[in-house]
């Protein structure tokens, strides 16, 4: 078993210190800033300011502090109790969010998109946003607050609060009866796999998809019965060197999702 790491204890003014009031420039996205604590960068998540996300703000870091010893997973430093809900601390992934190196519309995306080789890497809401990269291109997977979900022993699914998880994760299944079943995160992972292979957020597909009605899954199982892989995938994997390789690569990739 893993030992448990130690949980440094911060207080409100400390925060908002590191971060410059949570000043614009600090603000990262998806309610995440860069801050400064003696003299280390870290990464603070700010959840939104309601009691009922507290519990959610305490599952993820009781979780990520469980798994943290995986080298693929965020690593918590601190909490300030101070605030409801806390505030979490957590180390910095230099290289920012993997939807800012795949998401074609992106603004950072313009300068570094991500090579094919290092595209291909569960969760209750695993997506772009929820994947970090350290300064080696390193995946490191936060946001374990769905943890509360769990599954009773003896039990196949559980019933789940239907507008708890955003319309881009909600698999038919879960649509049509309300429940999770540890099968769950097997479509969010095939939805990454086909924004690896576009480079188009599932959510917002403004540049693959004319009917608004349409989403992405759809649209690529449109395209899987009649488009070569060629008129598929994000024209920046193909800029690259492959040949007949990194076809098979690619259709391989996009027939499992």
């Amino acid at each position: 078993m893993a030992k448990p790491i130690p949980i440094r204890s911060f207080f409100t003014q400390e925060l908002r210190q590191a971060t410059h009031n949570y000043h614009d420039y600090t603000y990262l996205g998806m309610h995440r800033y860069k801050g400064s604590l003696e003299g280390r960068i870290v990464l603070i998540k700010l959840f939104p300011d309601s009691k009922s996300l507290a519990d959610f703000a305490i599952n993820d870091l009781v979780i990520s502090a469980q798994m943290c010893a995986h080298n693929n997973v965020l690593k918590p430093i601190g909490c300030c109790l101070e605030n409801q809900p806390p505030i979490l601390v957590y180390e910095f992934p230099k290289n920012g969010f993997l939807a800012d190196r795949i998401y074609i519309c992106s603004d950072t995306r313009q300068h570094q998109p991500m090579a094919w080789e290092s595209r291909p890497v569960i969760h209750m809401a695993t997506h772009m946003h929820s994947i970090l990269l350290d300064e080696h291109d390193v995946p490191k997977l936060s946001d374990f607050f769905f943890f509360l979900v769990t599954i009773p022993e003896g039990k196949t699914d559980v019933e789940a609060y239907n507008g708890l998880w955003h319309p881009k994760f909600k698999g038919p299944e879960f649509e049509a009866i309300g429940k999770v079943t540890e099968k769950f995160d097997v479509y969010h992972f095939g939805v990454l796999l086909m924004e690896l292979l576009t480079g188009e957020d599932s959510y917002n597909t403004i540049q693959l998809i004319i009917d608004e009605d349409s989403s992405l899954v759809e649209y690529m199982h449109n395209c899987a019965q009649g488009y070569s892989i060629n008129e598929i995938v994000d024209p920046a994997i193909l800029a690259g060197e492959g040949g007949a390789s990194l076809e098979q690569q690619l259709q391989a990739v996009l027939d499992l999702a």
